[in-house]
């Protein structure tokens, strides 16, 4: 069976780094992956797959299932697609995406032979639109019993923690007026504004070392002779758990509410729900190195303080057993979300991280579906971490 798997992705290699190079090519924001979308489909329903389009009310998710005899387990791949704005894929979605629907077409070959269900799920709008948050809660990931994916990276680690998030958007309302023959007439929206992020900025000091608050001014003002009436910034505010997400996300809007205050502006909040923490699966996370391992990928020792961003694969992992595995494409200095992390994502050594992550994810799933004890271990895995 493992021969099988193997050999069903390395016959469609050279057709999936195509894959992979295409979509690197051509970016699409959130929600917005309609050709890559396209292209990942095609190639699941070329191989067999029947597939959902537009699942959980977005257009460009879909789900594609190849099913073997019998009941058994449902093993997911999940796959992502959608760029950056300016920067392109600086975050990797072409291989993990591509990998994602190559895992699925290897497992797939000894599917119909083990019994169970394949599955790859395509979740658009990681970077910022939470994709997946919306799809966990619409149910599109329903009967599955484990879901993984990988992650390209400056290192290789089989789990990393993730930080949880908010999204909130603050606006202040002022009143225009000239800024040289009237100002004590108007009231500086942007004033507000600028005393929130310098009243963030001081905030910093009393917060706990995993905290993160990040924010643009996305309206600053019309032009320099009016007095702005209306600004709007956009902040990500993280932390290592939900909970405590939640109290700096709280401290946020008191810096904004106190420059509301100070400088006569009304003051509105919006605060979208964000991205849970990554919930950890030893047995899963085991069990993918040994593959990745034999595949000739070394791992990396966990650092002694992890440098962590957000993921709504966080949210399917506090539903079900969930893998977001991190494999190098470059060197220890890469950093994602810049130029650099975005051509080495188009490299020769991305695509056989890819091709090692590919295979790795499928041999776990080939184990999910054939060792019912290791699907168990899993399971109370994720039982007993809360």
């Amino acid at each position: 069976m493992k021969e099988m798997v193997l050999d069903a992705i390395d016959t469609r290699l050279p057709e999936l780094i195509a894959m992979a190079k295409r979509i690197h090519a051509n970016p699409e924001l959130g929600f917005q992956e309609r050709q890559a979308s396209g292209w990942l489909t095609g190639m699941l329903e070329e191989s067999g797959f029947t597939v959902k389009r537009g699942v959980a009310d977005l257009e460009t998710a879909f789900r594609a299932e190849a099913r073997g005899k019998g009941g058994g387990p449902t093993v997911a791949f999940v796959a992502e697609y959608d760029a950056l704005p300016d920067l392109g894929h600086a975050c990797g979605h072409n291989l993990i995406g591509t990998a994602a629907v190559a895992a699925g077409i290897g497992l797939a070959a000894a599917v119909s032979a083990v019994g169970g269900t394949v599955a790859v799920v395509g979740t658009p709008a990681e970077e910022g639109g939470g994709g997946k948050v919306l799809m966990v809660d619409r149910g599109a990931f329903e009967g599955v019993d484990v879901a993984m994916m990988f992650h390209p990276a400056g290192y290789t680690l089989p789990f990393r923690p993730s930080l949880a998030s908010y999204r909130l958007t603050i606006r202040f309302h002022g009143r225009s007026a000239h800024a040289a023959a009237a100002p004590d007439e108007g009231i500086n929206a942007l004033d507000a504004m600028i005393q929130t992020f310098v009243a963030i900025g001081l905030l910093r000091q009393q917060l706990r070392d995993d905290a993160r608050i990040a924010g643009i001014i996305a309206r600053g003002g019309a032009a320099a002779n009016i007095i702005p009436d209306l600004t709007e910034a956009q902040f990500s505010v993280r932390g290592r758990d939900q909970g405590y997400a939640g109290e700096v996300l709280a401290k946020v809007v008191a810096c904004a509410r106190g420059a509301a205050e100070a400088t006569g502006c009304r003051m509105e909040h919006e605060v979208r729900k964000g991205y849970e923490a990554m919930k950890p699966n030893a047995a899963l996370a085991e069990t993918f190195s040994r593959h990745l391992q034999a595949m000739g990928m070394p791992v990396d020792p966990p650092p002694d303080r992890p440098r962590m961003g957000s993921t709504d694969m966080g949210n399917v992992s506090q539903r079900l057993p969930s893998l977001h595995a991190y494999v190098a494409i470059g060197p220890r200095t890469l950093v994602g979300h810049t130029n650099e992390f975005r051509d080495a994502a188009n490299t020769d050594r991305a695509y056989q991280a890819m091709a090692a992550a590919t295979k790795a994810m499928a041999l776990t799933g080939l184990d999910l579906l054939t060792n019912p004890d290791l699907l168990a271990v899993v399971t109370r895995d994720f039982a007993e971490n809360g």
